[in-house]
């Protein structure tokens, strides 16, 4: 063998692994996972720590407000399952009771989930039901 096709296959070799270490290193951080509050809390263990997107319902009458701080608490519950959640920020308008909501953040060692900053996405109902039809519509 050549000492010309050492330097290629050398060369080949040390580009290889620096693609495959950027493409690591940059796809380790990016990671996030779409959840619905029921898949993560059959196993909450399994989701500890990991960057989610939470997908649920928010509990009738379980959010609240610490006073004079931005602080909020609220329940989030999918096919029966429920997660306590907590969030420093200002809600969406579109956030109340029973609305669906995608909360960004990580699942704590406690089993709560601490939403990040604008973290709350809350669908408004209104805006994607269809419009219903009238009686004397149809005459």
């Amino acid at each position: 063998m050549s000492h010309r096709y050492i330097k290629i296959g050398v060369t080949g070799v040390v580009l290889a692994l620096a693609f495959a270490a950027l493409l690591w290193s940059s796809l380790r951080d990016g990671t996030e996972y779409y959840k619905h509050v029921d898949e993560v809390m059959t196993s909450p263990q399994a989701w500890e720590g990991k960057h989610l997107q939470l997908h649920g319902f928010v509990v009738a009458g379980s959010w609240v407000r610490k006073p004079d701080t931005l602080e909020y608490q609220f329940k989030v519950q999918n096919k029966g399952s429920v997660v306590q959640a907590s969030y420093t920020g200002i809600l969406p308008d579109t956030f109340k009771d029973d609305a669906e909501v995608v909360l960004k953040g990580r699942l704590s060692h406690g089993g709560g989930f601490e939403v990040e900053p604008n973290g709350v996405m809350a669908k408004c109902p209104s805006k994607y039901e269809p419009a219903k039809k009238s009686a004397s519509a149809g005459m």
